[in-house]
């Protein structure tokens, strides 16, 4: 299937707004199941998917995504759902039954791990595309939004919208308060600094698998780039296990780049699993986008994974195109060199 659904500024803008209140519900609901069990209930291994590890504080909400969708989303657009903690080969499509416009891509919590430790937010992240079946891709999403699940210490709760194409005037950023009430909204800015000097900028290496090949990479890259020739560091590293949170970070301008080649790592060292990023971890990608930022395939082209819950997606994220233009030429010579043919060098 090659034909795609129109979906008009008036329907992205509905589309918006019930994922504004989608994500919301989300959140609480998080929030709610946190109050009520322990960290280590809520950290109980509830399956093993193709994709990821599903713990019981995932499965407990993706019961409350369906039974939403099932409830609120428009019967005129009916939509398929791709979800962390659904296998690819289940399709559930809302209205049951119907033919679908549109495809959804949910991950109700981007970030499970550090929040189930209280360590840092997780993000519900969420992209809406045209419906064009198996084909259907991360360029093809047209609206993203992103809301925070804060740890139990936090009072505020950030949350971002955007439409592909409609610049910054259309990515809407708001900050809720969680124990008076309210929201109000709030500027994001990537940083605008043309080098890396003083910032963060972190290749991503979570886990012990492709550690190493990772970070040998890395300390080249640094070296190629003039920032790891003195006695004291002038970049430092941020291992923010989220891609969503990954975003966020360098929308907020706390981050200058952010690159995640672990699928590159795991298969030169023959490794067919791992924990990497896939489509729904990244379906707000659009969003660093329309303020400026770039978001790209490791070979600098934009990303071009179909939306699924298994596809790997390596990925490098920059504030700025200048920065991109900085790093860019430095991936491209180190790619071959440790992640082609032949044993990874020394």
């Amino acid at each position: 299937m090659d034909e795609s659904v129109e979906i008009g500024q008036r329907e992205l803008e509905l589309f918006r707004d019930l994922l504004i209140r989608f994500q919301v519900f989300v959140r609480e609901h998080v929030i709610e199941s946190r109050e009520r069990e322990s960290a280590e209930r809520l950290g109980e291994i509830a399956a093993v998917t193709e994709a990821d590890t599903i713990y019981r504080i995932d499965r407990l909400t993706e019961k409350g995504v369906l039974d939403w969708f099932l409830a609120e989303w428009p019967r005129d657009w009916p939509a398929e759902l791709v979800m962390e903690g659904i296998e690819d080969s289940d399709t559930i499509i809302v209205p049951t039954k119907a033919t679908p416009r549109l495809k959804v891509i949910i991950d109700p919590i981007d970030g499970t791990r550090e929040l189930i430790h209280d360590k840092r937010s997780a993000w519900v992240l969420t992209g809406v595309a045209p419906y064009r079946g198996d084909l259907t891709g991360i360029g093809d999403l047209l609206l993203a939004v992103m809301t925070e699940i804060p740890t139990a210490r936090q009072w505020r709760s950030d949350q971002v919208s955007g439409i592909r194409g409609a610049g910054p005037r259309g990515v809407r950023a708001r900050a809720y308060d969680l124990i008076r009430g309210g929201d109000h909204a709030i500027e994001l800015r990537p940083s605008t600094a043309r080098g890396f000097d003083h910032g963060f900028a972190s290749f991503a290496r979570f886990f012990p698998e492709g550690k190493g090949l990772l970070a040998s990479m890395e300390e080249a890259f640094w070296q190629a780039v003039g920032q790891s020739t003195g006695e004291i560091p002038t970049v430092f590293d941020d291992q923010y296990i989220s891609t969503g949170g990954q975003i966020y970070e360098l929308l907020a301008g706390r981050d200058r780049m952010v690159v995640d080649f672990r699928p590159l790592a795991l298969k030169k060292q023959g490794l067919a699993k791992g924990l990497v990023c896939h489509p729904y971890d990244i379906c707000t990608a659009l969003l660093l986008e329309e303020v400026g930022g770039v978001v790209m395939e490791p070979d600098g082209g934009s990303l071009k994974s179909v939306l699924n819950t298994t596809a790997p997606v390596s990925w490098m994220g920059f504030a700025s195109r200048d920065l991109a233009d900085l790093a860019l030429p430095v991936i491209r010579h180190l790619i071959p060199r440790f992640f082609g043919p032949g044993p990874p060098p020394d």
